[in-house]
């Protein structure tokens, strides 16, 4: 059943209920934060919409009718119950919103999201976040799925029934063991045919990292790249098997830097080739971001591209 017209909207009869409180227009406008002006128009405005005299209007003041006392009165219980229904839906969103279930692929969940998640903390002090990593088919299923209200992949394509938001771009970077004939090219690096046609230490099926390189190749190339001589799932594993001379990988510039510094591995220039990628959000289609969900993704947005 519909609302009442006249019912419809409580402002002004809890202005109503604050004039047969305070015993005066100016007080009760006073406590509203409004003029008195203002408070007298809404009156009016109510009495014409109710077809009733609320107020007696005289040079020493106004005061309520017989039915404007009346009307307050019925409005008291009505403003209690909408005070009610407010704190309740107050308290579903602190009870939900107090937790954050996020998802995460491996490269943004190490490399980034802890620097998100500083700023997260600072703007909403007491808010757990459920923190799920995995490879970004993992991460868009979890989604997908409900299990999660938003998860960051570094993949080039978004699932149908996601909606996708991009964050911030990273860059691919191959490497190689120092004592590799690649790193003695002075600086000419290798052609993307060259790379499409050597076995890699790569990542797992269902890898953004892997799915990402594969494309580009084959956009680069037009032909598909040679099956990985090793795969591994775990970013820290692969970087291990460089260093040791099983092969070279493509892994993201964020996971390799402090590598390439300390020396452990090479980085090796790559010509015809683009190997930058977006990072993404992703939340299911249907659902709005907002709340928790919606401040971290901002966050994200502000300061995910790399340094």
């Amino acid at each position: 059943m519909p609302l009442p017209s006249r019912v419809t909207d409580l402002g002004p009869f809890e202005l109503l209920l604050s004039i047969a409180r305070h015993g005066g227009v100016g007080a009760a406008a006073r406590s509203h934060g409004i003029s008195q002006p203002a408070a007298s128009s809404r009156i009016r405005h109510l009495e014409r919409r109710l077809g009733l005299r609320l107020l007696d209007r005289s040079p020493q003041g106004s005061r309520l009718t017989e039915h404007g006392a009346l009307v307050a009165d019925w409005a008291k219980t009505a403003l209690d119950a909408a005070s009610a229904l407010e704190a309740g839906i107050a308290s579903l969103h602190h009870t939900t919103a107090s937790r954050l279930p996020v998802a995460a692929s491996l490269t943004i969940a190490e490399y980034l999201l802890p620097h998100w998640l500083v700023r997260f903390h600072a703007r909403v002090p007491g808010t757990t976040v459920a923190l799920t990593t995995g490879n970004s088919d993992d991460v868009a299923a979890a989604v997908l799925s409900g299990q999660m209200d938003i998860g960051f992949i570094e993949g080039p394509t978004v699932p149908h029934g996601l909606s996708a938001r991009t964050v911030g771009h990273d860059e691919l970077t191959v490497i190689t063991h120092p004592g590799h004939p690649w790193t003695r090219r002075r600086g000419r690096g290798v052609s993307a045919g060259e790379l499409a046609a050597t076995p890699l230490v790569s990542r797992e099926h269902g890898s953004g990292t892997r799915l990402s390189l594969e494309r580009a190749l084959r956009a680069g190339t037009g032909v598909p790249p040679a099956p990985p001589l090793l795969e591994l799932s775990s970013t820290t594993a692969i970087k291990t098997a460089v260093a040791e001379g099983v092969a070279p990988a493509v892994l993201s510039s964020l996971a390799v830097s402090q590598d390439i510094k300390a020396g452990t591995v090479v980085a090796v220039p790559v010509s015809g080739l683009d190997l930058t990628r977006a990072l993404r959000v992703v939340h299911r289609s249907h659902d709005q971001l907002f709340g928790l969900a919606r401040d971290l993704v901002d966050i994200a947005c502000a300061s995910a591209e790399p340094r």
